[in-house]
């Protein structure tokens, strides 16, 4: 979690239970992999304030064992300082996104970029669907988007 490198990164959804806690484990797990993790701040957060102290999704922490990627987090509201201290800032759909916009605008000195993380898909699977209320097989697929996308994000900033 060094900040002289100055490489950070979000992660959003809405509830911060599901996808953006799944990203930030990827994620994390990645930079940890390429002995690169004391150049990253990484965390994620919700929009909304639904989940504000809950765990991961239990159906999401066991794709991420199976997967054998640690997962750690407590669900948290994005707050104004996220977008002055997140250079980027990675949303997984389009309400998302216009939440982001709508909070930023608030924002001074906002100089995060705000993107959807499928923009980085290679599959070209721009939104990654909600699964809470899907299967075990919702997840996976969120898990695989974001496997996807975060290898790319990663190669783009490295």
């Amino acid at each position: 979690m060094a900040a002289n490198s100055g490489k950070s990164v979000l992660f959003v959804c809405l509830g911060n239970i599901c996808r953006s806690p799944i990203a930030e484990a990827v994620f994390r797990k990645m930079v940890t992999d390429a002995g690169a993790v004391d150049k990253w701040r990484i965390d994620s957060a919700a929009t909304s304030t639904y989940e504000i102290g809950s765990p991961p999704d239990h159906r999401g922490q066991a794709c991420m064992k199976t997967h054998h990627v640690p997962m750690s987090h407590i669900a948290r509201q994005v707050t104004k300082e996220d977008f002055m201290n997140y250079e980027y800032i990675l949303c997984m759909d389009d309400s998302n996104m216009s939440e982001l916009k709508r909070k930023a605008k608030s924002v001074s000195n906002c100089s995060a970029k705000i993107e959807l993380l499928g923009s980085y898909d290679p599959q070209k699977h721009l939104i990654i669907n909600d699964p809470y209320y899907g299967s075990e097989d919702d997840f996976e697929m969120v898990y695989e988007q974001c496997v996807r996308c975060c290898k790319v994000f990663l190669e783009n900033n490295s």
